[in-house]
């Protein structure tokens, strides 16, 4: 965190939140130990924080805004257990995933009911009418760009532009729903809120495409996945849809025989893509890709906000991320 202030909203979020899960009933176990489980993980709890961030930026009052933040992790959490169960990833923040843990009806059954406690927690938010109506939107079109993410891996041709599309749907409409919504509970001019939620959707496309770098060229260790599980499940990520555009005629074949191969071993074929990557200097393409995104939402962050300082922070805190490790 760049400043004490920033701690101070963590810290506030992180004390709301535990006594949330500290309100979830105990029976039935297998309902509710399986979602204290996933949140008690240690998610880096970015949404909320965004959320947070926003009001601090118009100079809310960032203890009415705890709901709304919670809202937008319970959804995130939600999320990524259905969607665990849907690419059958063993491994989240370096635990056993739901369904892994315990079965795969427990993890929809315990999915459904974080999402049900999202939107119970929107009730009680300052200007809920606003907020539901925005997180409304963006819940159908996460589950929008999951169903594309799912399409596409029985897609043999899918450009760049579907696959940003796709991303912009899944992941980097709740973080721009985020900063939307901290924005509004602050009381914001609506148009002011509506460009941070253009330079939450611009932090999002980055967010997402720093994950797709990290799959392939990150720390296993440090990310908590699984090394190479896009590779492994033949993701249509940038990398992968990058690399078929840029390699010859044998990088390519090489490539297209990995991704039609049924039986293969899992070491083998991450170390061969990856090999094409590299030759292809894709992490170099990929990171300026990355930083391209993050510029759009500091100009926007810019110009939606009178208060220059707090704004300033902001874009400090943001570069951070740039480089995270996981």
């Amino acid at each position: 965190m760049p400043t004490t202030s920033y701690k101070d909203l963590s810290q506030s979020f992180g004390e709301y939140f535990t006594s949330f899960k500290g309100s979830l009933p105990a029976t039935p176990g297998n309902l509710y130990d399986p979602v204290k489980y996933f949140l008690d993980l240690d998610g880096k709890r970015v949404r909320p924080l965004l959320v947070l961030i926003a009001v601090d930026c118009f100079k809310g009052d960032v203890k009415k805004a705890l709901p709304a933040a919670a809202a937008v992790e319970l959804f995130h959490n939600f999320s990524l257990i259905h969607d665990d169960i849907m690419d059958k990833a063993p491994l989240r923040r370096g635990k056993q995933t739901v369904h892994d843990k315990w079965n795969n009806n427990i993890a929809i059954l315990s999915g459904d009911v974080l999402l049900v406690k999202a939107y119970q927690q929107i009730a009680i938010s300052q200007n809920a009418g606003a907020l539901q109506e925005i997180f409304s939107r963006t819940a159908i079109e996460v589950c929008e760009g999951q169903q594309y993410d799912m399409d596409f891996e029985n897609r043999k041709n899918v450009s760049l532009d579907d696959y940003l599309e796709m991303i912009k749907l899944k992941t980097a409409v709740l973080l721009a729903c985020s900063l939307q919504m901290g924005a509004l509970c602050a009381g914001a001019e609506p148009k002011a809120a509506e460009v941070f939620y253009s330079a939450g959707r611009n932090l999002g496309m980055a967010f997402q495409l720093t994950d797709d770098h990290l799959d392939v060229f990150g720390d296993s260790g440090k990310t908590g996945k699984q090394e190479g599980g896009d590779i492994i499940s033949n993701k249509k990520t940038w990398l992968l849809i990058k690399a078929l555009e840029l390699a010859g005629a044998s990088q390519k074949r090489t490539l297209e025989e990995w991704v039609a191969k049924k039986e293969f071993d899992s070491s083998e074929k991450v170390k061969a893509v990856k090999n094409i990557f590299s030759e292809l200097q894709l992490k170099g393409i990929l990171e300026k890709e990355i930083d391209t995104y993050y510029e759009k939402a500091f100009t926007e962050l810019r110009t939606a906000c009178p208060n220059r300082e707090k704004i300033e922070t902001f874009i400090s805190f943001i570069k951070t991320l740039m480089r995270r490790e996981k």
